[in-house]
């Protein structure tokens, strides 16, 4: 049967979602049938000679990932699209390592999804085998996204993390590289041998062969003993060399053999050591410009690059500061045994606007620093236009307020004010007003009460529904 009028089966629970996708399908020519949960969608698939399935992720019974498991033992060349609106890093990474030809984030475009399913019955025959996950190895690295751009990271993880070829991570400095090395590896057959990672940009250029590849004693002056290079310190598991670009020509070439021979010699010694080893690369640097300038050779390229993966700058992926400011206030307040400050909306929105030249990295010193600047109270605005070496706007909050009281009112005029509106008007009036008392009594509760002429009862309550108590204060 051609990718154009192909058979199609459809698990989703979803009536109304279903039968949308249903009809754009059926309208690109597919024969499509429908079960409405994965048991039955399973036994569909086991007795009718479908080309595709797209499978919901979260059903009744049986989610996507077990029909994916199910489906893939009993017939691997069949590929499978899963689908979710409630997605995560481990279920990317897990779907796509188990064999899922495609990950869609719902709600996705009509075209979209005809692009995947072409593709899908067009490189069927390369649907992946599934690799077990091993118990305890989920969540050991901490890659945060939602956003599209960090879900097709994810996909491309799982994809890579269950095969052996060598990696080649690009992205700007702060984006993580390091990071996604560690999730390769701790998703890979080897997470329970050595990780070895690499600064190449750190070492020394006099210094970084013997780094590498170790060295002899009395090979070169201050070499007293022997010393075993970080290939061989990485046997059975993965060497992250990071910042590769940096790496001199002259240990380029040494570099080179090494990896197409997989065995090294140490400096100074003439016997060769037989290597297993998983090499993951990473630079910020434009490799193929090195090359033509006569800075990097081209065969290394080669034989680093057996698959790309490319990570957003923070920039472009505005989406994940919210949750990334989150989890790095949760992470350092743990670490500094201190109060998990709550954050205001505007300074959140501050927050998305700064363009993080620094990327994931930059944020997380900035969330250290408004974490101690806090002292367990309420990120405000201000604090971050300080951090931020910007002018703080004169009197933001009730400019924002007053605006969303005043469009309210202009809609209500015209007979166009949407349901619940006014409240949602009130309430950042509200949460303005005891936000910005708490900062100024310095956190003494009794003293805005008495401000705002309310018991000391209805501030405690106003400030645990607004979420501007400190989190150790709400147990």
């Amino acid at each position: 049967m051609s990718e154009h009028s192909a058979r199609l089966l459809l698990i989703d629970d979803d009536d109304d979602f279903a039968s949308s996708l249903l009809t754009v399908l059926e309208t690109s020519g597919h024969q499509v049938r429908r079960a409405s949960d994965g048991t039955t969608g399973v036994q569909m698939a086991m007795t009718e000679p479908f080309d595709l399935v797209i499978s919901d992720f979260r059903m009744p019974g049986i989610g996507g990932m077990d029909v994916l498991q199910q489906l893939h033992a009993a017939k691997p060349r069949l590929p499978v699209i899963l689908m979710t609106a409630f997605s995560t890093t481990e279920r990317a990474i897990e779907s796509m390592k188990a064999g899922a030809f495609d990950y869609l984030l719902k709600p996705f475009d009509p075209p979209e999804m005809l692009r995947v399913v072409e593709r899908a019955l067009h490189m069927s025959s390369a649907a992946a085998r599934p690799v077990p996950l091993r118990e305890g190895e989920a969540g050991k690295a901490a890659l945060i996204g939602r956003s599209r751009a960090m879900q097709e990271v994810f996909k491309q993880l799982g994809s890579y993390a269950a095969t052996p070829v060598p990696v080649l991570i690009l992205g700007e400095t702060g984006t993580g590289k390091e990071l996604v090395a560690r999730a390769l590896h701790l998703h890979s057959s080897r997470a329970g041998q050595p990780f070895i990672a690499v600064n190449c940009a750190a070492i020394p250029e006099n210094l970084i062969e013997s780094e590498l590849f170790g060295h002899e004693k009395g090979s070169f002056t201050h070499a007293v003993s022997r010393r075993a290079g970080r290939f061989e310190q990485a046997q059975g598991g993965t060497l992250f060399l990071d910042e590769i670009g940096d790496i001199p020509p002259p240990v380029q070439a040494k570099l080179l053999r090494v990896l197409q021979e997989r065995r090294v010699s140490r400096v100074g010694g003439s016997q060769e050591i037989e290597l297993d080893v998983r090499v993951i690369t990473a630079t910020h640097r434009d490799l193929s410009a090195m090359i033509k300038k006569g800075e990097f050779r081209e065969d290394l390229l080669y034989r680093l690059n057996g698959a790309v993966l490319r990570l957003p700058p923070l920039r472009e992926r505005t989406e994940d500061i919210t949750p990334l400011t989150r989890h790095f206030l949760a992470k350092v307040a743990a670490q500094l045994g201190i109060a998990e400050p709550a954050i205001e909306r505007e300074a959140m929105e501050l927050l998305k606007q700064h363009p993080w030249p620094g990327n994931v990295r930059e944020l997380e010193n900035a969330a250290r620093t408004l974490l101690i600047e806090a002292r367990g109270f309420p990120i405000s605005a201000e604090m971050v236009c300080a951090l931020m070496k910007e002018p703080a706007p004169a009197e933001s909050h009730g400019r924002t307020v007053t605006q969303l009281v005043e469009s309210c009112l202009h809609s209500a005029q015209a007979g166009t004010l949407p349901g619940g509106a006014l409240n949602a008007a009130m309430e950042a009036l509200e949460q303005t007003l005891y936000a910005s008392a708490l900062r100024l009594a310095a956190g003494n509760q009794s003293q805005v009460a008495e401000w705002l002429g309310v018991s000391r009862v209805t501030v405690r309550e106003k400030l645990d529904r607004y979420d501007l108590l400190p989190k150790r204060a709400k147990k």
